[in-house]
């Protein structure tokens, strides 16, 4: 693997970011880069991305939500996980799950969760991150 850096992506990183974005989805393509502030900006939100050179290759949001229950520790809620498709099999998306992982783990979370699409084949990786989806079933619903 190319060496890389792992760091909270900023509004400087807004162009690269889109870039990512829109290599993952499926619906509307992300156009505005003004759009990325609004969720770097919200509290208990942060974008990990992974840097070859000055490269953004790989990004995961991260969302760390408050709690009620196990001792009001937060959960977390992992979305928009992406590496670029010139970029995969190389351990980007590895190095952006394991700080993940990590900051999850630092803010005291005690569960950490994510969605992944039928279609996408990325089971095997995120189990190889060690998540599993015994215990749970996911579901969604999503605005007509």
């Amino acid at each position: 693997m190319t060496d890389a850096v792992v760091r909270m992506l900023d509004r400087a990183d807004a162009a690269q970011a889109l870039t990512l974005y829109n290599e993952l989805t499926v619906g509307p393509k992300a156009s505005d880069p003004a759009a990325f502030g609004p969720v770097i900006d919200h509290p208990g939100t942060q974008v990990l991305g992974a840097f070859a050179e000055d490269r953004l290759v790989a990004m995961a949001t991260l969302h760390l939500l408050p709690n009620v229950v196990w001792n009001a520790r937060p959960y977390a809620l992992v979305e928009n996980v992406v590496t670029l498709a010139a970029c995969q099999g190389q351990g980007f998306g590895r190095k952006v799950m394991a700080s993940v992982i990590d900051t999850a783990w630092a803010a005291n979370a005690y569960k950490i969760m994510l969605l992944t699409g039928v279609g996408r084949d990325a089971v095997g990786f995120y189990e190889a991150c060690g998540f599993s989806a015994e215990g749970k079933t996911a579901m969604v619903l999503r605005r007509p």
